[in-house]
């Protein structure tokens, strides 16, 4: 149940604050008071698209925070929205994504727009309420999931076949760059740098030649070599050693020492015999370079991905060699993918089929409730089975509504036959059946609401309804309330009068800027509020005391409730708390 909602600067409200209760409460104002912004608000809590342009002007951050008790605790969401479009999401204060907040909050509530009723001309809408209905998600989730492995393993065998139609093609391509590659006989992915290497000692043969020769002198062929004098310095640090045995360490290194020298000596003496400095092999390191840096601009960037582009071309060559096992193998997966989508998509035909009469009668009972007593329905599927290209993720059915609101008339698609104020009240009846499906309830009628019931929010459920037909859908909106929270914004006094909870929406200026404010009207500000609603500008005595009888009437089980209404219902009406209002009236709480 939604306890508590708060907005903060969105739209043209700057601070709104209301407690929401059980059952049926109602929102009304003038046009254009703010109603619309309140749905807004929920809808964001429900992870609707954020928008910057919702931000009040001259502030930076919009949020829109409210209290759910469900599941035995209290769950704080909150949803912030910066005036750059960003937004932020939390949950009892934890930063979560906008689908986790989706996710959370769609099980909470519910929020059917102004012009959700629209939704029903649209037959490709039809399947999903009866799903809902029948409770067949489940066995939905699992054709959907079917399909997408047939449509999978339907790519890949379409891949396949084209496979083969362009494997004469593509083998010659890859023969041709395989060629190439193997020509080249790539065997190491660092030869570009040793290649690189050799050719700086090539460009610096002279140099390298002079170097080496110097130091072999310095270490071994002249008067003053290093080696010759490390036995004069060796019997200087033994000495030194009897004397400070601190010394003894550098003494035991001799015996690593020379003939790492000696070692040097003899690589300097022979590396520059070993240099081939001749032009022609400088210029086969040049070629091969140039060849190297070639196919890593064809096929790399690097020389490790040029040797890996080989290897991958030649598994491609053998897998165009075996093109008829891979089509063969693909048309089984296909196969076998197809027959699990046809099992799932038939036996959630058949649920479907086996819930459509009971989704019928049940439209129908509702609708009776609704001022439409006489209607007929049926859910019409396809008489021959879909083509196997317009299977969707939703199975193998294609559905549509179809109605006779009147006796006499044959039954014709829903999207052909319905106004207005039909559409309104086939949509309530519809919402409350999958409302009360998705949460488990056989009958939304049979129990009063507890802390813990979700909410369904009505955005102007009365379009194109008046008179006694608005009275039977006040009626179903309190009996909806019997097992939901609802909230409904309305036009009609004859909704607005059997709320458990009445809310006046008002927008005034103060300094040159709107404000919208939502005050809770009881007692005598309740009356003066419906009687708004009756008689606009021009409230008399007279549509006063009307606004107080309709109020009396809504709550009096002997002229208020509706013709089929249980004894039961009655009396938890008129057992309801009362208390004192203003004007010294005793009243039932409202």
């Amino acid at each position: 149940m939604l306890r508590f909602l708060r907005i903060k600067h969105l739209a043209v409200i700057d601070e709104v604050e209301v407690d929401f209760g059980p059952g049926l409460n109602v929102l009304t104002g003038e046009t254009g008071a703010g109603k619309s912004i309140l749905v807004e608000a929920v809808g964001l809590l429900l992870g609707g698209r954020a928008s910057g342009d919702l931000v009040r002007t001259g502030k930076e951050v919009a949020t829109v925070e409210a209290i759910f008790d469900a599941a035995n605790q209290e769950l704080i969401v909150r949803r912030e929205v910066t005036v750059q479009g960003r937004s932020r999401a939390f949950i009892d204060g934890e930063l979560v994504t906008v689908n986790a907040l989706k996710n959370i909050s769609g099980r909470l509530i519910e929020l059917h727009g102004q012009h959700e009723h629209q939704v029903l001309l649209d037959p490709g809408t039809h399947l999903t309420l009866l799903d809902t209905f029948g409770g067949l998600d489940a066995r939905r989730d699992v054709a959907a999931a079917a399909f997408q492995t047939m449509r999978s393993e339907g790519e890949a065998l379409a891949d396949a076949r084209r496979s083969k139609a362009d494997r004469q093609s593509r083998q010659e391509l890859l023969a041709f760059q395989s060629g190439e590659l193997d020509r080249a006989g790539l065997t190491s992915s660092n030869e570009d740098e040793e290649l690189a290497s050799a050719r700086r000692v090539l460009t610096s043969a002279e140099r390298i030649e002079r170097l080496c020769r110097e130091g072999y002198s310095l270490l071994y062929d002249s008067d003053t070599a290093v080696l010759a004098q490390l036995g004069a310095l060796w019997r200087r640090v033994n000495e030194l050693a009897t004397l400070d045995p601190r010394f003894q360490s550098y003494l035991d290194a001799r015996e690593t020492i020379k003939p790492q020298l000696e070692d040097l000596a003899l690589f300097l003496r022979q590396y520059a015999d070993l240099i081939d400095a001749s032009p022609a092999r400088l210029a086969q390191v040049e070629e091969r370079l140039a060849l190297i840096e070639r196919l890593k601009r064809k096929y790399g960037p690097t020389l490790a991905d040029v040797i890996n582009h080989h290897a991958q071309m030649r598994r491609e060559v053998q897998d165009l060699e075996r093109t008829e096992e891979l089509i063969a193998d693909a048309l089984h997966a296909y196969e076998h993918a197809r027959t699990a989508f046809l099992d799932a998509g038939r036996a959630l035909s058949d649920a479907r089929h086996h819930a459509a009469g009971q989704f019928a009668r049940s439209v129908e009972r509702l609708l009776a409730e609704l001022a439409m007593d006489r209607t007929r329905m049926e859910v019409r599927f396809n008489p021959e089975p879909l083509a196997e290209g317009e299977w969707t993720s939703r199975g193998i059915d294609a559905a549509e509504f179809f109605l006779s609101p009147n006796p006499g008339e044959d039954l014709k698609p829903l999207s052909r036959i319905a106004s207005g104020g039909e559409l309104s009240r086939i949509m309530l009846a519809v919402k409350t059946l999958t409302a009360a499906a998705r949460h488990g309830m056989s009958d939304a009628d049979d129990r009063r609401p507890g802390a813990e019931a979700p909410g369904i929010i009505f955005d102007e459920v009365d379009a194109g309804i008046g008179g006694r037909t608005a009275d039977v859908v006040g009626r179903k909106l309190r009996a909806l309330g019997s097992a939901f929270q609802v909230l409904c914004i309305t036009h009609l006094p004859q909704i607005a009068a059997y709320a458990d909870a009445h809310y006046s929406i008002e927008k005034h200026v103060d300094g040159g800027r709107t404000h919208t404010r939502v005050v809770r009207v009881d007692g005598a500000s309740r009356v003066e509020e419906l009687a708004r609603m009756l008689g606009g500008d021009a409230v008399t005595a007279g549509i006063r005391a009307s606004a107080r009888e309709m109020l009396r009437g809504r709550r009096d089980p002997a002229t208020g409730g509706a013709k089929g209404e249980s004894n039961t219902k009655d009396e938890s009406e008129s057992s309801r708390p009362r208390r004192q209002t203003q004007g010294g009236e005793t009243r039932r709480r409202e």
